[in-house]
């Protein structure tokens, strides 16, 4: 096995106790369940107004004046997905996009302005080119592999965040993220991150992000049957403007979407090692294909930012892009994905399941022009058999030889 096989394996072993053992119930008293019950609850009671008036929701007290500030089971959650993460404190929210959106509200205003990649989520894009833009807050893209050079010209005197998203889930650039983190911060600004496909394997504190997004509809739940998301930071005044928005702004997530994401979590480590794995083989094996033009997951040498990859990152997902030859129509291309059994066509990822979505043309602002020309696609590499997904994408890509383009 080579070392960039074992790699992208095992960057989730330093994390296998604290996933194990975080986050239970106080057992020094007796017997407790190994997982912690759902709290579900809106209404608090309080013996005086002198004890309820003591509880103003801006801390992770395990009691609150509502039960919109969270519940016990919210903040044990949020406490492990700190420790994850490497950072002081987590607010759960009601979705990845949520975890977007509040970061930003939560530190920008009016007059504002913000960077974000040209490969940014693109639910994050249309909020900043409608919402934000109504607020008065203004957005400029820049290059997802842009050079020092390039994005301290984009800097302006009110530039409040830089936001990079590493890698990018269509395109898959990986960026240089201590960079971004020091052009923002010689010019008094925050940098956010998107930090979905890297969990447990790139420590975002430690490469100078001060606040770290994740959908953990995806992997932390892992199994395609919840809706949540969170943001972390490392810095407590940082803490104090997130957490005051996030209550302002009403978000919480339910009890039972918590437990699911935790009860998820305490099996990710060796779900993501085992999908990365398998990720990787099939991203070679593709490769070896005359229908494959290139294929962009961080770990193989020709994907963009792969020396960044190697620097920065401990290990890899199960999230990779196939682009075919130029001479495979887009129209091909989907009748293959229509025709494929073992993938099922769906938007999201992380899950068990394994997983394939078209990514043709994606727009680009710096350029003024569609993404990639050719016909793409991306696949999510779930639980099932290696040889069953091969030979599945084997007889599609077959089946392509000799049809009409």
């Amino acid at each position: 096995m080579s070392d960039i096989e074992t790699r992208v394996s095992t960057g989730w072993k330093r994390l296998a106790s604290t996933l194990v053992q975080g986050a239970r119930e106080d057992a020094s008293d007796g017997g407790t369940l190994v997982n912690i019950p759902p709290t579900r609850g809106s209404t608090v009671l309080f013996p005086t107004l002198e004890a309820m008036n003591r509880m103003d929701g801006r801390s992770h007290a395990h009691k609150a004046v509502y039960g919109a500030m969270g519940t016990p089971i919210q903040h044990e959650l949020e406490k492990l997905l700190a420790s994850i993460e490497g950072g002081t404190h987590t607010q759960v929210v009601n979705s990845g996009l949520s975890a977007c959106t509040t970061a930003l509200l939560a530190f920008l205003g009016q007059g504002d302005h913000l960077l974000l990649p040209d490969s940014v989520y693109g639910p994050t894009r249309r909020f900043a080119d409608t919402m934000l833009k109504r607020m008065g807050i203004n957005t400029t893209y820049y290059a997802p592999l842009t050079t020092r050079e390039e994005v301290e010209a984009l800097i302006k005197p009110e530039t409040r965040i830089v936001l990079a998203e590493s890698p990018g889930s269509h395109t898959f650039e990986v960026q240089d993220v201590p960079m971004l983190a020091d052009v923002a911060h010689q010019a008094e600004a925050l940098l956010f991150l998107d930090n979905t496909w890297g969990i447990g394997v790139f420590q975002p504190f430690e490469h100078g992000v001060d606040l770290s997004i994740q959908a953990l509809s995806k992997y932390p739940g892992g199994h395609s049957d919840v809706i949540i998301g969170s943001i972390t930071v490392n810095d407590e005044g940082h803490w104090k403007t997130l957490r005051d928005a996030s209550i302002q702004l009403g978000q919480c997530s339910s009890p039972d979407d918590c437990w699911l994401t935790l009860r998820g979590l305490r099996t990710i480590g060796v779900r993501l090692a085992h999908q990365a794995r398998s990720a990787l083989e099939i991203a070679q094996w593709l490769k070896t294909r005359p229908e494959v033009a290139r294929v962009l997951h961080p770990a193989l040498e020709d994907c963009p930012g792969h020396e960044i990859w190697k620097r920065d990152f401990t290990g890899a997902c199960g999230l990779f892009g196939v682009e075919l030859k130029p001479d495979i129509s887009v129209a091909a291309a989907e009748r293959m994905i229509d025709g494929l059994s073992m993938f099922g066509i769906g938007a999201s990822w992380g899950g068990y399941e394994s997983l394939v979505l078209p990514t043709t043309g994606h727009v680009r602002r710096v350029t003024g022009e569609g993404g990639p020309k050719a016909a793409t696609f991306r696949l999510h590499i779930g639980l099932e058999s290696v040889d069953d997904l091969k030979a599945d994408l084997a007889r599609g890509l077959d089946g392509l030889a000799g049809v009409d383009q």
